[in-house]
């Protein structure tokens, strides 16, 4: 496919909500941002802000009322961007691009959506039955309301599919795991692969010549090893719940206590999934799951948030220490994600005590807050520590634009 037009719509469209962002691959530009919430409820809300055109510079734009479903919102969200010249009839729009959670072990790359791929997209909602439900939506929607454009799927799993099959794979009977799928696919991916290049930007390198630990660290976090570019490990694994402490969920839980409760206590599977996936994390061990809330208790003395706060840094530098191990050689360790971003007592925390690792941190560069990617480890660190805000719907963009360029 070959198009001399630049803007590309993101789309990420939940189970009652879509985010989404025009951007013109030009030069990278947002030309508009918004948020459709509470689909289907009486009380459904838009905002919208446009950075270009003739609402520039006016603010965000609110509508409330009801928004019945995912056609009703992208109908409303066209009508918004029409209203600043940035209409879905638009001949500068190249692409939609779409963040799609799960894409199984078929879908290593994005993809031009067909019919064909449409039904292999639907035919992994038990892998991710929470996620691509809505996915599917969005696209269909988004298919339905310009049936000539290119829809590109995006995958959070695309960029950990180069896994090695003994990292992938968990240790359970062969035949089991194929016939049911059940391997480590890794979430996230579109941050670890755009925050990885980023990092490694920084340090004034290519992406293939350096190594970086990724930590992405928001109400859902997770950890990656890439070697020159290319994820070799990363901590989510068959689904989001594995790996770090996180606002709601476990992470790395001993599989017998799903056992056990259901022995012992009597849980049926649905409360176990609800338990782990909902009630636990920061959550469950200290009644919060907001990392602000947690840091300002814990200053307080309140036990509770600091036993959470333990726990949480404490898997932080157990998955540092094992991906330094994995990479053999690292140059750069970088937080994302907004607690990654926003909290540097979290950095402080996961760094304290690495020093044999080479990794150190500048206390006064540290506690900055910037929204611009930086260093905060000291001049001549052997490792460095970096902190770079994702952006995840410009990888999207990207690697949509990329895509239907050739």
């Amino acid at each position: 496919m070959v198009t001399t037009a630049s803007r590309v719509l993101v789309l990420n469209s939940g189970s009652s909500s879509v985010k989404y962002q025009l951007l013109d691959m030009a030069d990278s530009a947002r030309l508009a941002v918004g948020l459709v919430e509470r689909i289907g409820e009486q009380a459904s809300r838009l905002v919208h802000e446009p950075l270009t055109g003739p609402g520039a510079g006016s603010g965000k734009r609110e509508r409330l009322g009801a928004i019945p479903d995912h056609e009703a919102a992208l109908r409303a969200v066209a009508q918004e961007l029409a209203a600043d010249g940035l209409g879905l009839d638009s001949p500068e729009l190249a692409a939609v691009g779409h963040r799609v959670v799960h894409g199984g072990i078929r879908f290593t790359q994005p993809t031009v959506i067909d019919d064909e791929v449409l039904a292999a997209i639907r035919s992994l909602i038990p892998l991710a039955p929470l996620h691509n439900p809505a996915n599917v939506t969005g696209i269909e929607v988004a298919r339905s309301l310009r049936a000539d454009l290119p829809q590109v799927a995006v995958f959070d799993t695309a960029f950990h599919s180069t896994m090695p099959d003994y990292v992938a794979r968990y240790a359970i009977d062969a035949a089991t795991a194929d016939k049911y799928a059940i391997r480590r696919y890794g979430f996230h991916g579109t941050s670890h692969a755009y925050v990885s290049r980023a990092t490694a930007a920084l340090l004034g390198k290519a992406a293939q010549d350096v190594n970086v630990i990724v930590l992405h660290l928001g109400n859902g976090a997770s950890a990656s090893a890439v070697r020159g570019g290319v994820c070799v490990e990363t901590s989510m694994g068959l689904t989001p719940l594995e790996g770090l402490v996180m606002g709601t969920r476990s992470g790395d839980l001993d599989p017998a206590v799903v056992f056990h409760l259901a022995r012992v206590g009597g849980f049926s599977v649905d409360e176990i999934d609800s338990l782990l996936n909902k009630k636990s994390g920061l959550l469950g061990l200290c009644g919060d799951n907001d990392m602000r809330e947690v840091l300002r208790r814990a200053g307080e003395g309140d036990e509770s948030a600091r036993l959470a706060f333990a726990a949480y840094v404490h898997r932080l530098k157990k998955y540092i220490g094992a991906y330094s191990a994995v990479l053999g050689r690292v140059d750069a360790v970088a937080f994302t994600a907004g607690v990654g971003e926003n909290a540097h007592q979290v950095r402080e925390a996961a760094i304290d005590g690495l020093a044999e690792l080479g990794l150190a941190l500048d206390p006064q560069a540290n506690a900055v807050r910037s929204p611009q990617p930086r260093l905060v480890s000291p001049d001549g660190a052997r490792v460095a520590v970096a902190v770079v805000p994702t952006d995840e719907e410009l990888e999207i963009a990207t690697q949509a634009y990329a895509l239907v360029t050739g």
